[in-house]
């Protein structure tokens, strides 16, 4: 199923400003947060060095200035996921898409390599590895997807036939072909499965029963490849 919805709709699933869940996936792990906190102590280097170059003038600069560096540890998720935000609003046309699970399996992907010296001086590559959830959704229009998350101890509940439900992004107003496709919502097990969460989750679920009604009481026919192909893979 796919229902086309409107603009003003689509920027309250997916804000310009970050959400909770959005800000928390950027703020990362402890790693993260002393990396950016390293950059505030550096930034504020930079601003007490101007300040000292130029003496007393533009004092009221320095110290907005010095406000945004040293704050920079606590608004840079904000800062990246607003940014994300906005790549995805660029697409103009959307649909709210309800379909099934096909199939869930795991997989070891690569996900940064670092270069570091042996104890003999000699260059190291170091692969970081993660486990990762491979979802595969479907409708009977012969639509398919996989979308991918970090793996988790909840997705074990994951089953093919499942309900799935998400936003799908389009340069085109039929939306025949799919630009993007968000993270997706099973409903049976209230989960929320993708590598970024776009959307706001209470609008989504609002307009999610608005929409298409009781997901649970929805046709239980799995999707059919075979079908008539209404939109084109992405």
């Amino acid at each position: 199923m796919l229902i086309p919805i409107t603009r003003q709709t689509f920027e309250q699933i997916i804000p310009i400003i970050a959400t909770g869940p959005q800000y928390a996936h950027y703020w990362g792990t402890w790693q993260d947060f002393l990396r950016r906190l390293l950059i505030s102590v550096v930034a504020l280097t930079v601003t007490w060095l101007l300040g000292m170059l130029f003496g007393k003038g533009g004092m009221a600069i320095k110290l907005l200035l010095d406000i945004i560096a040293g704050l920079y540890w606590l608004w840079a998720p904000v800062y990246w996921a607003s940014l994300r935000n906005g790549k995805c609003r660029r697409l103009p046309y959307s649909g709210f898409w309800r379909g099934r699970v096909l199939d869930a399996f795991i997989t070891e992907d690569l996900v940064k390599e670092e270069e570091t010296f042996d104890k003999t001086g000699q260059l190291v590559i170091v692969e970081n590895r993660e486990r990762r959830i491979n979802v595969s959704i479907g409708d009977q229009s012969g639509f398919k997807a996989t979308i991918q998350a970090p793996l988790r101890r909840i997705h074990k509940v994951i089953r093919p036939g499942d309900i799935a439900e998400g936003l799908v992004l389009s340069q085109q107003p039929d939306l025949q072909t799919i630009a993007k496709i968000t993270d997706i919502y099973i409903p049976q097990h209230n989960l929320w499965v993708g590598e970024y969460p776009y959307l706001r989750r209470d609008v989504f679920t609002s307009v999610s029963e608005e929409l298409g009604g009781n997901p649970r009481q929805a046709p239980s026919s799995q999707p059919r490849p075979n079908s008539v192909k209404r939109r084109r893979r992405f």
